[in-house]
């Protein structure tokens, strides 16, 4: 198991002239500390040129560290339909953004990336639209064409897909998909719908400030992810519900942190792993007692 992020970090405190390697080296350096694997720039680049190719990224920000590095590109549904998106024919645009980017993904692959982050934060908008699920269809095929090798990830994000979108999804070989359980509480639905052999990461820690970011219920949502269609322990990550922007520093190192911890738990053996959990999580007799003994180290306020 693994816990990463889904979505950009807050910028770090920093002078206000300081360069923008600066920025992505401190973004790096705060999710190896708190144990995340693979690791992005932060979403620190978000500035970059615009003919500036995303592997001169990927290979910077794969330079800052030894863990696993991932490349986060926008998907060419979302793509076509973001501010400023050309106003011709929404589905020449798209099929149109899917070729760019596969282009990008081939060079990703030869530069080295190990896998490619996909975000499609349109897709919770379409509903049981079928001809917006289709051109959605149309294009993730065009994007993963010919892509043998390199992970490609689908991320979701913002809300929960419409039951019409869940077969198209599964339908579609991308390697995993990571989903938003805290705006999108029902995506568990697609989780449950997804082929064994395809890897799920599981957006179950809030991106909320004041949330109670207790380790139970995130074990829960791996141990529960893991648990669908056979799939195991080894196809499941943890992540952020979304991006920490909106956060200040501090809170987005805390968040990053509980996860570190909590997937540091779901490698412990069970009965060391259950002493450091609130009992009622793992004892039957005790939550229904109502008895409870708060582990070692544990407070008892919101994120504690």
């Amino acid at each position: 198991m693994f816990a990463t992020l889904l979505g950009p970090l807050p910028r770090p405190p920093l002078p206000p002239d300081a360069p923008v390697d600066d920025l992505v080296r401190a973004a790096v350096e705060a999710q190896a500390t708190a144990g995340l694997e693979p690791i992005t720039d932060g979403g620190q680049r978000h500035a970059r040129p615009a003919e500036r190719l995303t592997v001169e990224d990927w290979r910077e920000t794969a330079a800052l560290t030894e863990r696993a590095v991932k490349q986060v590109l926008v998907g060419p549904f979302s793509a076509g339909r973001s501010p400023g998106a050309p106003g011709a024919d929404l589905a020449d645009i798209t099929i149109g953004h899917a070729a760019a980017l596969n282009a990008e993904l081939r060079s990703l692959a030869a530069a080295g990336c190990p896998l490619v982050e996909i975000h499609e934060p349109a897709i919770v908008a379409i509903g049981a639209d079928g001809v917006e699920w289709d051109l959605f269809a149309e294009a993730a095929e065009c994007l993963l064409d010919g892509l043998d090798g390199l992970h490609v990830s689908l991320a979701i994000t913002g809300g929960s897909i419409d039951p019409a979108g869940i077969p198209i999804i599964a339908a579609v070989p991308f390697a995993s998909v990571a989903v938003d359980l805290v705006a999108g509480p029902d995506n568990w639905r697609l989780v449950t719908a997804l082929p064994a052999e395809r890897g799920v990461v599981a957006g179950a820690l809030s991106t909320a400030e004041d949330s109670n970011d207790g380790p139970e219920l995130l074990l829960w949502a791996l141990g529960y992810a893991a648990s669908t269609n056979g799939r195991g322990a080894g196809r499941v990550g943890l992540a952020t519900a979304s991006g920490l922007a909106a956060l200040g520093w501090p809170a987005a190192l805390a968040k990053m942190a509980r996860l570190g911890e909590v997937i540091h738990l779901a490698g412990l053996e069970p009965a060391e792993r259950a002493a450091r959990l609130d009992p009622r999580a793992t004892d039957i007799r005790s939550a229904a007692a109502g008895r409870f003994r708060r582990p070692p180290g544990r407070s008892g306020g919101p994120g504690r």
